[in-house]
């Protein structure tokens, strides 16, 4: 079963927005539309923000980056009194992406056949709901470009996030590459290449257990290697393929979030991505419990996005924000405890921007204690293990010279 996200037109008339499972996505369609819902569109649920910006649409993938410029250029002219229309048209023929060209182009077209822009954006089905509805809450307010600015500081920061994460992890990486392939030249090349002389020093006196041992793994490997790696390659594609469904997904991030500095790293971050989108929201005129609904569909985690569902239901009970946020029950006490203070003081947007600055310096030290421990364990792992393989060719050599010429003999 697959998630969908599904923009719904309710028989009461309101634009709500639900996670559905089904197998294809006319399955959920048809499935909401004999719930008496009004389907305005079906697409597969995201990983977030980078997701929605990379995949999804015939159109072709806009990178983070050029999206993160258009959106800075878009403000700017905005801001300087430059109508929509001029200055989609502007952004188009300037904007180095044949992609974001492409989509720029087709949103030109449906605002001139008088599309407003949030619509024109929505129905290209590639960009976040927090970005639509961003540019629908300015549209209404007459802030456009103010909305506008808060979203691009917004984008900044994720971006930013994003290259931190992907720049910290790299050098653990190759380091566990090239430790990789140091071990299997020793293992594949080196050790088979000796095993005569072992054979001839086996004759006089037993070999030590590690040399054994190495050189069973290392010949087991070597004349099986015709199978073994077609099947490691298998078992990774099927692995690739399984974690790439909503079920593997989500068996993944469950078992991250168990990880003790990985998973608080990710609690971390989830909290300082939920809290930023939602003061986006906020500040442009969104209700609470709308821009909690959308906001939740921005957070990477499918666990942690599972265990947010159960929070939009409470608030429209009636139920406190602060209240039915505990009941989600990933959120860190300090910060349930600073939007109870913003909910109560009537500064509940504010607040969520000190909540969004705290957690993303706490995941930035998060991080640097992550890298600081991978480092020495990866390094560590892979010296026991070029360690043992040396131990095991030279061992049975110090053995013969310190027995002397005559140490095989009675």
């Amino acid at each position: 079963m697959t998630e969908f996200i599904c923009r719904l037109g309710t028989p009461s008339g309101e634009i709500v927005t639900r996670i559905v499972e089904a197998s294809a996505a006319s399955e959920a369609r048809t499935r909401l539309e004999s719930e008496g819902f009004r389907v305005f569109a079906v697409s597969n649920a995201n990983e977030g923000l980078s997701a929605m910006l990379s995949g999804g649409s015939k159109k072709g993938k806009v990178k983070q980056g050029d999206f993160l410029l258009f959106n800075q250029q878009l403000s700017a002219l905005l801001r300087a009194g430059i109508p929509v229309l001029q200055s989609i048209n502007l952004l188009k023929t300037r904007s180095a992406s044949g992609n974001l060209r492409i989509v720029l182009a087709d949103v030109e077209e449906k605002i001139k056949s008088g599309v407003p822009l949030s619509e024109a954006f929505e129905a290209q089905g590639m960009f976040p709901r927090i970005y639509t509805a961003s540019i629908l809450a300015g549209e209404r307010s007459g802030a456009l470009d103010d909305v506008l600015a808060r979203f691009v500081t917004y984008l900044k920061r994720s971006v930013g996030i994003s290259r931190k994460l992907r720049g910290a992890l790299a050098y653990p990486a190759f380091l566990l590459l090239a430790a990789t392939m140091m071990v299997a030249f020793l293992s594949l090349y080196i050790v088979p290449r000796m095993s005569d002389l072992f054979k001839s020093l086996s004759a006089n006196r037993g070999l030590p257990t590690v040399t054994v041992v190495v050189l069973s793994v290392s010949n087991f490997i070597s004349g099986n290697v015709l199978w073994l790696l077609p099947l490691l390659i298998v078992v990774g594609l099927a692995m690739y393929v399984w974690l790439r469904t909503a079920s593997g997904k989500l068996l993944l991030h469950k078992l991250l979030l168990r990880i003790p500095i990985a998973g608080q790293l990710i609690r971390n971050m989830g909290t300082a991505q939920l809290a930023r989108s939602m003061s986006t929201l906020l500040s442009g005129g969104i209700t609470v419990p709308d821009s909690w609904e959308i906001s939740s569909q921005s957070i990477n985690n499918l666990e942690l996005r599972r265990r947010s569902q159960a929070v939009l239901p409470m608030i429209r009970e009636g139920l406190g924000f602060t209240e039915a946020l505990d009941k989600a029950n990933w959120v860190p006490e300090l910060a349930l405890d600073m939007v109870g203070i913003g909910e109560r003081s009537g500064s509940l947007r504010e607040m969520l921007d000190e909540v969004a600055n705290f957690y993303d310096s706490e995941s930035e030290v998060r991080l640097e204690q992550l890298t600081t421990l991978l480092e020495p364990l990866i390094l560590l792992f892979m010296a026991a293990v070029v360690v043992t393989i040396l131990l095991a060719i030279y061992l049975p050599i110090i053995q013969m010279i310190s027995s002397g010429p005559t140490g095989g003999r009675k």
